[in-house]
């Protein structure tokens, strides 16, 4: 055997001998990679729970944002994950924030063209934005199921509105009036008015933004 082929073939098996150890170097690697990912895939409570400890925002479990949104219980019919499996009425039903709302659209016989319309946007006023209005006048707009019909489908939108839409626009509304939205990052509000408190909310036909202030239609 020559010299060169001597050569070569010690290379060859240099080579060989050195694989394992690439091999091995390279699944320790991947394994210290897994482990690292296995430790940011902590449930998102987890998670919040340590950011709030640290003074830092909570993550939204799809999308949600808004102050209002650490009210929503973490688990349960009325969480995020709980109302995204049902139709927006019903989704609702099962948030106490939402309770006037609830009743103003059962006493409208509205519940069920709500729970069947598809890919709709609600503004949804909280139990503090109708306490905004007088006495008098929330009576009167809940006795007249016309006038009451009025202004809770001035709240749909027969499209759906996420986050990035609500920077600026004019919208059509199931009441034939159109709404308006305006803002950035997290801050919208709906005809210069109603502040989002918690938006996009999903139900399982609709996307939600829950408002501070009822929108009344224009006259």
């Amino acid at each position: 055997m020559n010299t060169s082929r001597i050569r070569r073939t010690a290379v060859a098996v240099t080579a060989v001998a050195l694989l394992p150890l690439g091999v091995s170097a390279c699944s320790s690697d991947s394994g210290s990679g897994s482990g690292s990912k296995s430790s940011d895939s902590k449930p998102s409570e987890s998670r919040n729970k340590e950011k709030e400890e640290k003074g830092q925002k909570p993550e939204a479990a799809s999308g949600e944002f808004g102050p209002a949104c650490k009210a929503v219980p973490e688990t349960g019919k009325g969480s995020f994950e709980g109302m995204a499996q049902d139709p927006v009425a019903t989704a609702a039903s099962n948030n106490p924030e939402l309770s006037t709302l609830v009743g103003a659209v059962k006493k409208a016989g509205l519940a069920d063209t709500l729970n069947s319309s598809q890919d709709i946007t609600v503004f949804a006023p909280t139990n503090e934005a109708f306490e905004k209005i007088p006495e008098a006048d929330l009576k009167k707009v809940i006795s007249d199921k016309k006038m009451l019909t009025k202004v809770l489908t001035y709240h749909v939108v027969g499209e759906k509105l996420p986050k990035e839409k609500l920077a600026g626009g004019s919208f059509p509304t199931l009441a034939k009036e159109d709404l308006t939205t305006a803002g950035s990052g997290d801050s919208y509000k709906v005809n210069d008015e109603a502040a989002v408190g918690c938006g996009n909310v999903r139900t399982a036909n609709a996307t939600v933004h829950i408002i501070d202030s009822v929108l009344m239609p224009p006259k």
